[in-house]
């Protein structure tokens, strides 16, 4: 008796002959992450530091998920992010892969460029009279 399942004399097991490579198993199992590349954090987090200084922001975190990367900004760590940065590489073809995106879910700019998109967070100068 053995642990191997029965097969007719002379046929092969289904499964035999058949070679996998486990790196390529792996990743269709688990995709990597999309993630942010350098340039693209420094840009982002230029404006985060530029923002802190001024008071409006406290806090952020990221997140790397299978379809998108996001930075979200906190005005408290406790609440619901302000604004969440999105990088969605799906839509870079279309409308583009970055989005700015506020509390209520409204896009605020989409693009193809970071810096372009980042623009919404430039404030116009007033006059004060």
């Amino acid at each position: 008796m053995t642990d191997q399942p029965e097969v007719p004399r002379g046929e092969k097991p289904r499964d035999a002959g058949i070679v996998v490579n486990l790196t390529e198993y792996k990743r269709n199992l688990d995709p990597v992450p999309v993630t942010f590349h350098r340039r693209e954090l420094d840009a982002i987090l230029w404006i985060y530091g530029r923002m802190v200084g001024e008071g409006e922001w406290k806090d952020y975190a990221i997140d790397h998920l299978k379809e998108k990367a996001v930075f979200s900004i906190f005005k408290r760590s406790g609440e619901m992010p302000l604004f969440r940065i999105e990088k969605n590489p799906k839509l870079a073809g279309k409308q583009g892969a970055y989005s700015v995106v506020n509390t209520h879910g409204m896009v605020l700019k989409r693009g193809h460029e970071l810096p372009q998109v980042l623009k919404v967070f430039d404030k116009a100068l007033k006059l004060i009279e």
